[in-house]
């Protein structure tokens, strides 16, 4: 790869990994109100779910925006930001007034998975840990 597309390549992981990280961070100060959007879902153990998506937010953001184990990161949270879409976004069962809201919310998710595939598929590029580190 070139300086150019090293350069892109770290853009895109900050940008990518930015989300997640502020994500994780707002569940952490809204702890209580995560749980209960959680378990609104329906979903088992909303605390432990909570806790599961910070670790994978922050902690997973954090490693994508200094490109440690970027491959399987990326497709941890292309993992996560898929199954979150169809839990949390499902605009097609949702009432009218909230479908375009959920509908974007469904379809940037996707777009998310997308970049994340594309980072595990293409690695993070030389401005990276796996790169220093061979991988």
């Amino acid at each position: 790869m070139s300086q150019f597309q090293d350069t892109l390549a770290l853009a895109g992981r900050i940008l990518l990994a930015g989300l997640f990280v502020l994500s994780g961070y707002d569940k952490i100060a809204g702890f209580d109100g995560t749980v209960g959007y959680i378990a609104s879902a329906g979903l088992p153990m909303p605390s432990v779910v909570a806790v599961l998506t910070i670790v994978l937010e922050l902690v997973g953001g954090l490693m994508l925006v200094v490109g440690f184990l970027t491959r399987p990161v990326a497709l941890a949270i292309a993992a996560f930001t898929l199954l979150a879409a169809f839990i949390f976004h499902a605009y097609w069962s949702v009432p009218e007034a909230a479908r375009m809201s959920q509908y974007l919310s469904f379809w940037k998710n996707l777009s998310i998975v997308g970049g994340m595939l594309v980072l595990a598929a293409f690695g993070p590029g030389a401005l990276s840990v796996d790169a220093r580190r061979g991988r």
